[in-house]
């Protein structure tokens, strides 16, 4: 929903009639409704499938298994009443499944020397059968079309990460293989009409700077090897997104927002990683060890190496990065307040608590003056979100 509202004031105000607030409460409600049995639905599918590719364990069995509930799915959508449609749809979803992803297992398992080329020639060739289906038309239903495009594009990228695998990409190389990740997911999403999926494209995106989670101290946790870099990175995609939703139809603004603030996101955990251990601009990317000439060097080579180029780069400490990000967040927070994005604001909101719970611990746990400081800072910063608030209220109306 774009705004929140509360029918039974607006129309105890006279501004809405009970009739139209039913209608609003009823399109809400639907959208719900519908959000919830398609993700119930949508879960299923993947668990069964995955169940019944493992519990039969035969190429064979899956392929035949597969084939018939995907006939049979797809006879009930186009014979059956509309009662029974969701069954068509969980028995044609099931089996294109097994069909697609037992194929990918298989071929994996049996040929590995092949599978890469194969998964990512046969997943193109199933998103471009699927893709042809949701723009003109055809097979079956939109539902259908789009969850086995997903699938197609499933198979096609892990082809192509078992490609990089073999041929031990890095470096540039590395990265575009990611942003061509990203770009095909988020067309994808936008192509199907789900933001969910269009929202998933970030994580390839962020994979370019190998911004992401890891493995440390028998802990998942985020980590990001070049926060401002990565701060850049998504400030250009929250930019560019922005721009985007304000000049195209909603339907595609819709997506744009939607990438904005994940990228808004991820932006955020990237400064929580710099405003904890700072950040020496460009060292995993083009600093010592990060080529040929240096890999035969001695600890104490390197380590001299590394000093030299933390001289000649710019390095920001915790504390610089501490003080900047939250000069940012409380910028974004009023602007954000002021042009009624409510997303943003909550997600800023989010950040700034991380923020301060963040800081209060590892900065200023015994610093009392800080509190001082910080507390009486508050009073001029909220007076002047006050009258900013009132210089908004007082602009006029548009004609």
């Amino acid at each position: 929903m774009h705004s929140l509202i509360d029918t039974n004031q607006l129309v105890a105000d006279g501004v809405l009639t009970p009739q139209q607030a039913r209608i609003v409460e009823d399109r809400a409600r639907e959208t719900m409704v519908s959000l919830a049995i398609n993700t119930v639905l949508c879960t299923g599918v993947v668990a069964a499938t995955g169940g019944m590719i493992l519990w039969l364990a035969n190429a064979v069995a899956v392929a035949i298994t597969g084939t018939v509930l995907l006939v049979a799915g797809l006879f009930i959508l186009a014979k059956a009443p509309q009662t029974v449609r969701m069954f068509g749809n969980a028995a044609a979803l099931i089996g294109a499944g097994m069909l697609i992803g037992g194929a990918g297992l298989e071929l994996v398992d049996k040929y590995p020397d092949h599978a890469g080329w194969i998964m990512l020639l046969g997943g193109a060739l199933v998103v471009a059968i699927a893709g042809r289906a949701m723009i003109w038309g055809g097979l079956t239903t939109r539902f259908v079309q789009g969850a086995i495009l997903l699938m197609g594009l499933s198979l096609h990228l892990s082809g192509l990460g078992v490609l990089a695998e073999d041929w031990v990409l890095g470096g540039l190389p590395r990265a575009g293989l990611f942003l061509y990740a990203a770009i095909a997911i988020a067309g994808a999403g936008w192509l199907i009409n789900v933001r969910f999926v269009t929202a998933l494209s970030i994580i390839p995106f962020a994979q370019m700077l190998d911004t992401g989670t890891g493995y440390f101290g028998a802990v998942y946790v985020f980590w990001s090897p070049e926060p401002t870099l990565t701060i850049l990175q998504m400030g250009a995609v929250v930019a560019g997104m922005s721009w985007w939703a304000k000049r195209l139809p909603e339907r595609s603004a819709a997506h744009g927002r939607t990438l904005a603030i994940m990228a808004f996101v991820v932006a955020n955990l990237a400064a929580l990683v710099g405003s904890l251990f700072g950040d020496v601009v460009g060292l995993s990317i083009w600093g010592p060890g990060r080529g040929s000439s240096t890999t035969d060097m001695t600890y104490e080579q390197f380590a001299a190496a590394e000093l030299a180029f933390r001289s000649g780069t710019l390095v920001i400490s915790d504390a610089v990065f501490s003080i900047l990000w939250a000069l940012a967040l409380i910028g974004i927070g009023a602007w954000s307040a002021q042009t009624g994005r409510r997303v943003l604001f909550n997600a800023t909101l989010t950040f700034a608590g991380i923020h301060a719970y963040t800081q209060l611990f590892e900065s200023f746990a015994d610093e009392p003056l800080a509190y001082v400081i910080g507390g009486f800072a508050a009073i001029p910063l909220a007076w002047a979100a006050w009258r900013l608030n009132q210089w908004f209220a007082a602009r006029p109306t548009p004609a």
